[in-house]
């Protein structure tokens, strides 16, 4: 019989590509997840693993093993679903992973309702980056997620997840209001269009010359100002590199440069010295859990929850309806 819990070292194996990277992941030693590996395979009674180097890879048996795993990890989470149904009264921790404009905007509102309605469960937040999220989903680090994704950077599907839409988010270009047009191109609209009607490519362009504030390198949010100033036909010159949209406004503001920042970034007073011009694209948020598990009755309630908190400019968007 096949250990499930070796089944699921393989599938973190198949998914992070190293015995390393699993071990950190779920926090054994390396020593340990190759053994039970080794396990794995006796029990299998056939190679799963081939050691190339100083690495490992799935032979096509480990590879099939890995889509049978899959399966059977999500007929789990639907039996604990159901479990957790049969119990009545929810209780006990949640752990629940958002990025900070969403733990910001949206989170607190949920979590007030839900401990109205269910006073027994322990919501815990971790603030984590939608990349990270599907391998603390896959670890168990998490129970439920808000990931979000871009016109210029859609989400890939992911083994053993499953997603729900909750909301979008109109995007801006945020300048300088003192900024001066670039001669080469045209000058932005000097309020946000809530139509969304402006020329997308024509308001980067403006700013090709400009020294511009992104994200982090290898966050959705770097890729999608790279990409989107790509597709207008320009590869922006990044001067400042900032995650937090109240520190990227402060640097606009300050005549540092240009960014592209989302709806729930640019929340609260107006500040005189930032022009918003309404962009076509949008940023939709998602809810993120283990394939199976959306019937439990914490992540419905989580996400029931999440939906009444979205303020009524956002969940008119594609994303929630």
């Amino acid at each position: 019989m096949l250990d499930v819990r070796r089944l699921r070292l393989l599938r973190e194996l198949a998914r992070r590509g190293t015995i390393a990277a699993v071990a950190e992941a779920l926090t054994f030693s390396p020593s340990a997840v190759s053994q039970q590996l080794n396990v794995l395979e006796r029990e299998a009674g056939l190679p799963l693993l081939e050691r190339t180097g100083r690495g490992v890879r799935l032979t096509p048996a480990g590879q099939n093993l890995v889509r049978h795993a899959e399966a059977v990890l999500e007929r789990l989470e639907q039996a604990d679903a159901d479990l957790a149904e049969a119990r009545g009264g929810l209780a006990g921790a949640l752990r629940i992973g958002a990025f900070p404009t969403a733990t910001r905007a949206i989170v607190p509102a949920a979590l007030i309702a839900l401990a109205r309605r269910h006073p027994g469960l322990e919501p815990m937040v971790s603030e984590t980056d939608p990349a990270a999220v599907a391998h603390a989903l896959r670890a168990g680090d998490l129970d439920v997620a808000l990931v979000h994704e871009y016109d210029f950077v859609p989400a890939e599907p992911e083994p053993g997840l499953a997603t729900e839409p909750l909301y979008g988010e109109a995007m801006y270009l945020a300048a300088p209001a003192t900024e001066a047009p670039d001669p080469s191109g045209t000058r932005p609209a000097e309020v946000p269009d809530p139509s969304g009607g402006s020329d997308q490519g024509a308001v980067l362009r403006t700013h090709a010359r400009a020294p511009w504030i992104t994200a982090t390198p290898g966050t959705l949010c770097h890729a999608m100002t790279v990409r989107a100033c790509q597709a207008a036909g320009f590869t922006p010159r990044v001067r400042h590199q900032v995650d937090e949209f109240a520190t990227v406004l402060a640097l606009v503001a300050a005549g540092q440069g240009v960014a592209v920042v989302p709806q729930l970034g640019v929340t609260g007073p107006a500040d005189p010295a930032v022009r918003l011009t309404r962009l076509l694209m949008e940023r939709r948020t998602n809810l993120a859990f283990r394939s199976g598990a959306g019937a439990h009755p914490a992540v419905a309630a989580f996400g029931a929850a999440l939906r009444a908190a979205v303020p009524p400019d956002l969940a008119g968007s594609r994303a929630g309806t």
